[in-house]
């Protein structure tokens, strides 16, 4: 109880720093609107015939979805990376805080913010004319794997914002990311890429999320690759939450001057 009392207590100082920041907000909330309506208008109209029957704002969506939590979670490693430097989690170590809570904290506090940045997404969606023909099992089953990719790739930020030797430099992560996102059926299908592209696409974690968001939100179906999405994720989430507990512990405290 005193651990989930003190990761509550986290969360809520990092959410005050979310919400404070107006950078954050601009990056994390009103990018993705804009590379939705970027993709949706400019884009789409040439890449329509490439979706088939789907399409090209519903084809789109999920995957500028996981691209909305790419951007959020950078700054999950900023703001950590950031306490760090400035001794501030060296100062919680002398507190009677629960070791895993300033860690659980940032996270929940990132996968809280990021899923609010996903659902103004959606809404902008339906706005422009995107229609998701799915019942309530199907939208349950969409929002846990969600928040369970949201989850795993904000462990991912926690540990390189452990790792990170700057500030500056720990949110770099998220354009790997990023990239991941474009090499994937995101917004183009892969049998239209370079037969060495779409064999890596094929095999990289984000294929299967956004083909089984996609096959959710299309069809009301997990589709074929439900258990490679949720084994990657899983799987990304154990390693990295293992990890980034690791190097926490490890970690030698930052000497703060009186």
């Amino acid at each position: 109880m005193q651990a989930l009392t003190d990761t509550w207590t986290m969360t809520k100082r990092s959410l005050r720093h979310t919400t404070r920041s107006v950078d954050t907000i601009i990056t994390v909330v009103l990018t993705p609107i804009g590379i939705l309506l970027l993709f949706n208008y400019v884009f789409g109209g040439a890449l329509q015939q490439q979706t088939g029957s789907v399409d090209y704002i519903d084809y789109i969506t999920p995957g500028v979805l996981i691209m909305t939590i790419a951007s959020g979670i950078a700054y999950a490693a900023v703001r950590l990376s950031t306490d760090l430097q400035k001794g501030i989690i060296s100062r919680f170590r002398t507190m009677p805080l629960a070791p895993s809570s300033v860690l659980s904290g940032q996270a929940v506090s990132s996968m809280l913010s990021n899923l609010f940045s996903c659902a103004l997404v959606i809404a902008v969606a339906v706005l422009i004319g995107f229609r998701p023909v799915v019942d309530v099992a199907a939208w349950l089953v969409f929002a846990a794997l969600l928040m369970l990719v949201t989850l795993a790739t904000t462990w991912i930020a926690m540990f390189f914002g452990l790792l990170a030797k700057t500030v500056e430099g720990a949110g770099a992560f998220s354009y790997i990311l990023i990239l991941l996102i474009f090499i994937s059926p995101s917004f183009v299908p892969t049998d239209s890429m370079t037969p060495v592209l779409r064999s890596f696409a094929e095999h990289q974690p984000m294929t299967p999320i956004v083909a089984t968001m996609r096959s959710l939100l299309t069809d009301g179906t997990p589709g074929p690759d439900f258990a490679a999405a949720v084994l990657w994720a899983v799987g990304i989430l154990v390693v990295f939450y293992v990890a980034s507990l690791r190097i926490y512990r490890r970690r030698a405290p930052v000497q703060v001057a009186a």
